[in-house]
């Protein structure tokens, strides 16, 4: 039975080096693992007035992905040290539960990617996401971390990553990813 892990970009740009790294894991996805995107563009802005009078339609879709999927791939910038603002939103839609159900974060495993031009690739609002899912119960990968530092070097003009041994090491992210997820899964 396939692993089946739904990755999210939190960049909103259509050729955003996250957008980009994401095609290149479900590009690169070992066997065993089904590796599906979610776009989180027509997410609204978190409002509990939303909430109460119906879930928008693109928010019960993604809860219910979430809910299919036995693991989560979030693939992030850093904006201003920390995480892009439309995806810590997407987090916070999912976070929610009607009353008597379970969240559908929590429990899930998680792995966490990310590109940056910069230097320290996006160390920082990687560890926010973990911070996030300390309170939503959702367990990230601990180690190793996945930093794409100097983006612009790694990728080429239409976003495929070409750089050799950052695909070999985001292969590897994937086996580790799975291994984590069938760990977890039903836990």
């Amino acid at each position: 039975m396939a692993v089946k892990i739904l990755g999210i970009a939190g960049s909103l740009r259509a050729m955003s080096y996250n957008r980009a790294l994401l095609r290149a894991a479900i590009e690169v996805a070992p066997a065993g693992m089904q590796l599906t995107s979610f776009d989180i563009g027509a997410i609204p802005g978190y409002n509990s007035d939303l909430e109460a009078a119906g879930l928008p339609e693109p928010v019960a879709a993604l809860k219910a992905a979430i809910g299919a999927a036995d693991g989560l791939l979030f693939v992030t910038p850093e904006y201003n040290y920390g995480v892009p603002g439309v995806l810590k939103n997407a987090i916070d839609w999912a976070s929610r539960a009607a009353k008597g159900e379970k969240p559908v974060l929590n429990g899930k495993a998680a792995g966490i990617l990310g590109a940056s031009p910069g230097m320290a690739g996006t160390a920082r609002a990687q560890a926010q996401l973990r911070q996030a899912f300390v309170f939503t119960q959702t367990y990230a990968l601990q180690g190793p971390e996945f930093l794409v530092a100097s983006a612009h070097e790694k990728f080429d003009a239409d976003g495929r990553l070409t750089d050799a041994k950052a695909r070999e090491r985001l292969v590897k992210y994937l086996e580790l990813l799975a291994a984590w997820t069938e760990r977890l899964r039903g836990w």
